[in-house]
């Protein structure tokens, strides 16, 4: 059995089962102890904060999370459904989780100033992410979100990003009518990931990855080591030894520090020659500016490692979250023909598709105003969303004592996070059919798109942290779904098929997504 990637690397999943092996549920001795640690800290802990504040119910340890780590976002929802708001108590510091919007509402926006990434997190990211705006608090965070607001708001930028979207959408089309032809089944997970990662990669640096066909070997083992180092980030948040292993330089973290310098090399080699090709330039008016890279090199100083850390945070807020969308999408239009045949109608209402003869022209006829009419695909994509987000849980540090909303309080150092996933799934707040997938809950009675507030749908977080990307994600998805569908009817290769996550910071599906691809008539 393979233990390494194509870079020499020991995988993700090779070096999780190591650490896995080493951790403390395989050590009854080492459990124990730290079992009666914890019940020492709790007994402690409860006694001191007695009668003085009225704190959430314990629902649980992080102990327990362990237990059920590979069912952690159902084991969750299981608690959010007994409460509202709980705990889970650690031997370092409270975690409060909560599904009420009106906490959420005053977490994300009434005292935004208190709830932070805090040290916890940013030594937690900082290895990926630097400086970049999702690790960050304060003027740090300020400055780059107001120098991110302006350039996403642009109309060159946003033209530039659809100009891709349609460009890689009509590849993967093109991929998928090979496929098409013959009797194989395709992982639409997997295609989805390197189709997105290519157009978020163009978007960002004004660079042809194309992971999708694979003929940058170079943007291979980028894509390879980002994700690498994604996973093992991820694992941080529940290996307690890994600033250990990390000063030891083994396991997990020795991978981590390998994966980091492919991933710098790589970055750092661009950023380099975009700075020579635009000091080189005699009328810098002359140089294109429409990638994300371009604009930052014209408002900013030219500081790579500022940079690194801009551009890597914009691919992985847009890789594995648009990606993983597009692909639970398809899976719920495969578990419910009868939304796809819905959309499929739509888009040949909405779509003026006469004398079009390949794929490039009919992407490129996908115009915002062809876009904006896509409401029931707009209702479909959020619905996939609602039930099944990209980022499951959201967790911020409390800066100072605080008392929520709900009347609990929060002690400064504690850990308070709200929980998409669970509040995709509450009936208190979608009603007795919350579990079912239904886009119509979307649509008025005239099929107009009805958004919901923002605390209550959390996809995209809100307050002043709100997704800049958010309508670049729709856009990009809403092309990617009018491209595919318009041509191919996706069925299971397994329809009795159930798919489950895997437990990681973005929710992926466990194992990819093996589909038919048939040719629509």
């Amino acid at each position: 059995m393979e233990t390494k990637n194509k870079l020499g690397i020991e995988t993700p999943i090779t070096i999780l089962s190591k650490d896995l092996s080493m951790d403390i549920l395989s050590n009854p001795v080492l459990f124990s102890a730290l079992a009666l640690v914890l019940t020492l800290f709790t007994i402690q802990f409860l006694r001191k904060n007695k009668a003085k504040k009225k704190y959430p119910p314990v629902a649980g340890t992080v102990f327990n999370q362990l237990l059920n780590f590979k069912r952690l976002h159902h084991y969750m929802t299981d608690l959010a459904t007994n409460y509202t708001t709980y705990r889970l108590l650690s031997p370092f510091r409270n975690e409060i989780y909560t599904s009420d919007p009106i906490n959420v509402e005053y977490i994300l926006k009434t005292n935004f100033e208190n709830y932070g990434k805090g040290s916890y997190n940013y030594n937690i990211l900082k290895d990926l992410l630097g400086d970049g705006i999702f690790s960050v608090d304060g003027e740090k965070w300020r400055q780059q979100r107001k120098i991110s607001s302006h350039e996403f708001s642009t109309k060159v930028l946003r033209d530039f990003s659809s100009v891709i979207f349609k460009k890689n959408a009509s590849k993967l089309a093109k991929i998928l009518s090979e496929v098409a032809t013959t009797n194989q089944t395709i992982d639409i997970q997997d295609m989805s990931m390197k189709a997105i990662l290519d157009s978020i990669f163009q978007v960002a640096f004004g660079l042809e990855l194309d992971t999708m066909c694979g003929s940058s070997e170079e943007g291979k083992n980028f894509s390879v080591a980002f994700d690498d180092a994604s996973a093992i980030t991820l694992f941080r948040y529940v290996d307690i030894f890994w600033k250990i292993k990390k000063f030891l330089n083994i396991g997990a973290e020795a991978s981590m520090k390998k994966t980091i310098k492919i991933i710098n090399d790589f970055v750092f080699k661009i950023i380099r020659k975009k700075i020579e090709l635009m000091e080189s330039s005699k009328d810098k008016s002359l140089m294109k500016r429409e990638d994300i890279l371009s604009r930052f090199l014209q408002v900013t100083e030219n500081d790579p490692i500022y940079l690194r850390d801009v551009i890597l945070n914009v691919i992985i807020a847009g890789k594995d979250t648009t990606a993983t969308t597009l692909a639970w999408f398809i899976y719920m239009l495969c578990k419910h023909p009868s939304v796809q045949e819905k959309v499929v109608n739509e888009l040949r209402e909405v779509t003026n598709a006469k004398g079009v003869t390949n794929f490039v022209e009919f992407a490129e006829s996908l115009s915002d105003e062809v876009l904006e009419k896509m409401q029931y695909l707009h209702a479909a994509i959020t619905e996939t969303l609602r039930i099944y987000p990209a980022v499951p849980v959201d967790g911020k540090i409390c800066l100072a004592d605080d008392t929520l909303p709900d009347g609990y309080s929060v002690r400064k150092g504690d850990f308070v996070a709200y929980q998409p996933y669970a509040m995709g799934r509450m009936k208190c707040l979608w009603g007795d059919d919350a579990e079912q997938f239904r886009p119509e809950r979307w649509l008025n009675e005239n099929g107009v798109f009805q958004p919901q507030s923002p605390f209550k749908f959390t996809a995209f977080q809100a307050g002043p942290r709100i997704c800049l990307g958010k309508e670049f994600a729709y856009r990009q998805l809403k092309i990617f779904a009018a491209v595919l569908l318009s041509y191919f009817e996706f069925k299971l290769s397994d329809e009795k098929k159930i798919a489950h996550y895997r437990t990681m910071i973005n929710l992926h599906i466990d194992g990819g997504l093996q589909v038919h691809v048939l040719p629509r008539n």
